[in-house]
């Protein structure tokens, strides 16, 4: 499988997925409640998906990594921020540790595409070279990745 929009990289599909979980998990009372503590999960859940994104359309990888490292940032945001919707009792602990799970789950792949690119030594199309992008190593890496997939998150 090539990427050939942002849609098509499983971690933006797991963010996606996050970003659903978190705004369900929100919508109930208390949590729905507390504007600040839901806004902020929502944001950072969001903000997952959306540098992503945002990075795959900059055509340069050095960018698209500064990105990724954006995003997994955000992730570890969640997180934080899941500790105190638990600690607050506003998730149980299985729905603390469902979302954290897929969390894991997208930092890993993230972490090993963003290892992928730093070995590849490619630059990227914004720079008109020969050079091959990420776009291109997304095959090997897509195919790696279903060998050795193991849900962490579904086995709850």
């Amino acid at each position: 499988m090539i990427a050939k929009k942002f849609e098509d990289l499983i971690f933006w599909q797991k963010a996606r997925e996050l970003a659903k979980m978190i705004y369900t998990l929100t919508k109930n009372n208390p949590f729905s409640q507390d504007f600040g503590l839901r806004g902020q999960i929502q944001r950072s859940s969001v903000s997952v998906m959306s540098n992503i994104a945002e990075g795959f359309g900059r055509g340069s990888n050095v960018e698209f990594l500064q990105f990724l490292f954006i995003a997994k940032g955000s992730v570890s945001e969640v997180q934080s921020q899941l500790y105190v919707a638990l600690d607050s009792g506003y998730i149980t602990e299985n729905e603390f540790r469902k979302a954290y799970n897929l969390c894991d789950e997208i930092i890993k792949i993230m972490t090993r595409f963003i290892m992928k690119i730093k070995e590849s030594g490619k630059v990227g199309i914004k720079f008109k070279k020969e050079y091959k992008t990420f776009r291109d190593d997304f095959q090997e890496f897509y195919e790696d990745w279903k060998k050795n997939y193991k849900p962490s998150h579904s086995e709850l």
